[in-house]
């Protein structure tokens, strides 16, 4: 099962096989968590939400579509996850400050300094963002998505996709310098 791609897996899943969902599990639950965490802040949330959507992945594995790729079918389901969530949840807490463990070796404390306080701010700035330029810019530059499968996860023509990113890269910008 292991040289079979994401789309192959998926239709064994939908076929009722489901053991081969735990290869799609194995290679995406981490990268599923980094996205919620990313989203709400808490790492409990991201967890339960990555097992929403594994679960939603077996409940809905009859109405997966052969001609989408699989990665931009289960990034449907996660925003439709967090959406529900934020919804029945208006009231976000946070139980993590950085999202993101970056290795960096460095010459001096001073420098890793540095590279923590520009870390800070990259994070503070995101915050300020509205959700969906957080989002689209999660999915882009944090996620590795293409335009292509932004544009089939959010509904958006793939030339809105890149105004959106070029947009919210812009705001991001703006709010990074006026914090820093």
């Amino acid at each position: 099962m292991k040289k079979l791609n994401d789309e192959q897996l998926m239709i064994l899943v939908k076929s009722g096989e489901l053991n081969a969902l735990s290869p799609l599990f194995e290679k995406y639950h981490v990268k599923l968590y980094n996205f919620f965490l990313r989203l709400t802040k808490n790492r409990s949330v991201s967890e339960d939400l990555v097992q929403s959507v594994f679960r939603r992945i077996l409940s809905y594995r009859k109405s997966y579509n052969e001609e989408h790729l699989f990665k931009s079918w289960m990034y449907q389901i996660a925003r439709n996850a967090h959406a529900n969530h934020y919804r029945d949840n208006k009231i976000q807490i946070s139980d993590y400050d950085d999202p993101e463990h970056i290795q960096v070796e460095s010459d001096s404390a001073v420098e890793e300094m540095e590279l923590e306080s520009r870390k800070k701010t990259l994070y503070e700035a995101l915050n300020g963002l509205q959700a969906e330029q957080k989002e689209i810019i999660e999915l882009s530059r944090f996620q590795g998505l293409k335009y292509r499968e932004i544009a089939e996860i959010t509904g958006f023509s793939e030339n809105a996709v890149k105004v959106k990113v070029h947009r919210a890269l812009n705001k991001l910008r703006k709010l990074y310098f006026e914090l820093a």
